[in-house]
């Protein structure tokens, strides 16, 4: 920190405990942003009844301090962040490596396959060149048809794949689907009700990875990496693997970007190239993708990204062709744990040295120190004393500080799960079947649903009195009639009186 000016708004104890605590978030993968600091400041000040710090206050503060930078932060999945743990990756390297050594699997031999979604007129942003007289961002023209799609893609170690296997939207095959779009006799498309792959669709894909890698395997195994979906854990899928020599290794848990060598190396680079094809239709002025342009575009696309070079640099970039789990392991950059809280001093009050305490068990030390030598005073020089007090009190202002952030972090995560629990524990009853809805028509079905429900129950009053006795039906309090209630009531009660006025 460079020299301090007069004029600041928190004091130096404040500011190091501020800095430290961001340092703290940051460790844990949760950096705050410059507003996040600002109300940092505004706890510690209000903490003290002193003025809040000013908008610019943030940016200059870090700017001034050596211990603290901006840049701009990825969006990070929390529950990738989370399996980011260099051990659980170490030990997966080693499973997947004794698996290749005890079975023999070469790299010709060694697969990797996944699902990827298309929705088949969406295209991916990306920088374009506009006039430089025009203003404001760019507003990039798509077909804007959501229809989902899924491609089942393997390729092995070397480089090599075997066809694609297409899901699409639908009950039957079409003939416009091969006839218009010159697909490739060995690819294989399945309709399914929504797109997506299911158990049955696995074990169909499987099938048709036999039939093309059962050939040409140099070795009696293969080896298939892959992902912790449901369809690849089902029973028939693990069966038929086992009967028919196929090792299956599953990925650790939400670590496939930088695991599974499709992710790495291939998906990004088709994805791009698709929607650089969408594009072509749109300059065609094909303002809908249907299948068929679709299975036109996914084979052009798949043609340019899918590559030997591709599926190679892929296996490589996942550590796996040539091995080198440490291709992976330099490319984690964060950790989510708790910080480790300062270390405790376990050593009895006569080995304390006179310092600033950083948690209550060294403001206990210091305390007790502090006693120790008003005890021992008699005529020497009081400036031991008040050294020893100086540091205590520091101490306790720092302790303060990190007191006042932290209920501050408390009371938003209270708010926050208040809100949360509320959100999950509201009522959620079926209103209608599809459609549109407004606002008020929802709650005039819901109106008549209470109005359903208190017929119902009257009705069930009545069929249940046994002594012939005519039951009392509720009746609306405004009206006095049967057959809704206050809420649903037509009728304006007006006072009588204040109609002779």
């Amino acid at each position: 920190m460079e020299t301090r000016a007069n004029n600041l708004n928190l004091t130096e104890k404040e500011e190091e405990v501020l800095i430290q605590y961001i340092i703290d978030m940051d460790e844990r993968g949760f950096a705050p942003k410059l507003s996040g600091v600002e109300d940092m400041a505004n706890y510690i000040l209000e903490s003290r009844g002193a003025k809040r710090v000013g908008k610019l206050w943030a940016h200059r503060f870090v700017k001034r301090c050596t211990k603290l930078k901006t840049r701009f932060s990825r969006v990070y999945d929390f529950q990738r962040a989370l399996c980011e743990d260099p051990k659980l990756i170490e030990e997966w390297f080693g499973l997947v490596s004794n698996m290749r050594a005890k079975y023999g699997i070469q790299d010709c031999d060694f697969y990797n396959f996944d699902e990827t979604g298309f929705m088949m007129g969406i295209i991916c942003p990306g920088m374009v060149v506009i006039s430089s007289e025009r203003n404001g961002r760019n507003k990039a023209i798509q077909p804007g048809n959501r229809e989902w799609a899924t491609a089942i893609i393997c390729g092995n170690g070397e480089g090599e794949t075997i066809p694609p296997f297409l899901i699409v939207q639908g009950q039957v095959h079409l003939s416009n689907w091969y006839t218009e779009t010159d697909f490739p006799a060995d690819w294989a498309i399945k309709p399914t009700s929504n797109g997506w792959t299911n158990n049955e669709t696995g074990l169909e894909w499987l099938k048709h990875f036999d039939k093309y890698t059962s050939q040409r395997r140099k070795g009696k195994y293969r080896m298939l990496v892959l992902d912790g979906h449901e369809s690849h854990e089902s029973i028939p899928f693990q069966s038929y693997c086992k009967s028919n020599d196929i090792i299956c290794v599953k990925l650790p848990s939400h670590s496939s970007h930088l695991t599974q060598p499709l992710d790495v190396g291939c998906f990004s680079v088709l994805k791009r190239s698709y929607s650089c094809q969408v594009d072509e239709f749109i300059k065609a002025y094909i303002n809908h993708i249907s299948k068929v342009e679709f299975f036109i575009a996914f084979k052009a696309a798949y043609q340019q990204s899918i590559t030997i070079q591709n599926m190679k640099a892929g296996f490589r970039g996942a550590g796996l062709i040539p091995f080198d789990p440490q291709a992976v392991l330099s490319k984690l950059d964060i950790r989510i744990r708790t910080p480790t809280p300062p270390s405790i001093l376990l050593e009895s009050a006569n080995s304390w040295v006179s310092q600033t305490p950083h948690n209550p068990t060294e403001a206990l030390l210091q305390s007790t120190l502090v006693k120790s030598r008003i005890a021992r005073h008699q005529s020497s020089s009081p400036t031991p004393i008040f050294e020893t007090v100086v540091a205590l009190a520091k101490g306790t202002e720092r302790l303060a500080h990190e007191n006042t952030l932290l209920s501050a972090e408390i009371r938003m995560l209270r708010k926050a799960n208040e809100a949360l629990s509320k959100r999950r524990h509201v009522k959620k009853t079926q209103l209608h079947q599809g459609g549109v809805l407004t606002g008020q028509e929802a709650i005039d079905i819901i109106s008549q649903q209470e109005v359903d429900i208190q017929i119902r129950r009257d009705e069930r009053q009545n069929r249940g009195n046994s002594n012939g006795e005519s039951s009392t039906n509720r009746c609306c309090s405004k009206c006095g009639k049967t057959g809704h209630n206050s809420r649903t009531c037509s009728n304006n009660i007006i006072d009588p009186r204040l109609l002779d006025s």
